[in-house]
């Protein structure tokens, strides 16, 4: 039979005593290793969210450069209607030119109309006067001052016939 003497109790006791910190130390190390586990999933899931706000990093600065484009195409389409519309200025200012040149001319001419129903008159009557000298000897001194104004009439007739020729041929 064996005999348990004290000092095999006292090395049965620290056996145990040891046998007990080794499952404690054993079970803070499955602790730890689990701890060590969530701290790799927390790490890569750190990762994972520095990643994604790269990346929205990145869309935040397309969007603004989107914006930029957008507002620079809309100045662009403003610039294109400001175009348009002087272009239909500067076609009416032509028009407007053009009407007013023709104004002048019309001006012109019906002075000159005006100037030729005068002299018209003026030789109708030249030529009554002509007339009634023609049947009284009296009137003859007057006859000569009416072809003298005929004269006038007929070269003033014929300088304006020239001047219209011009302007009809310009």
């Amino acid at each position: 039979m064996c005999k348990i003497t004290a000092t095999h109790c006292n090395t049965l006791q620290h056996a145990s005593t040891l046998c007990n910190t080794l499952q404690f130390i054993a079970t803070r190390c499955n602790t730890l290793q689990i701890i060590a586990t969530r701290y790799n999933t927390l790490a890569t899931y750190c990762n994972t969210l520095q990643h994604t706000a790269t990346y929205c990093n990145m869309l935040q600065h397309t969007a603004t450069y989107c914006n930029m484009l957008q507002l620079v195409a809309t100045c662009c389409n403003m610039l294109q209607l400001i175009a348009t519309h002087c272009n239909l200025l500067q076609h009416a200012a032509t028009h407007c030119n053009m009407l007013q040149h023709a104004a002048t001319h019309c001006n012109l001419l019906q002075h000159t109309a005006t100037c030729c129903n005068m002299l018209q008159h003026t030789a109708t009557y030249c030529n009554t006067l002509q007339l009634i000298a023609t049947h009284r000897n009296l009137l003859q001194h007057t006859a000569t001052h009416c072809n003298t104004l005929q004269l006038i009439a007929t070269r003033c007739i014929l300088r304006l016939q020239g001047i219209l020729t011009m302007w009809v041929e310009a």
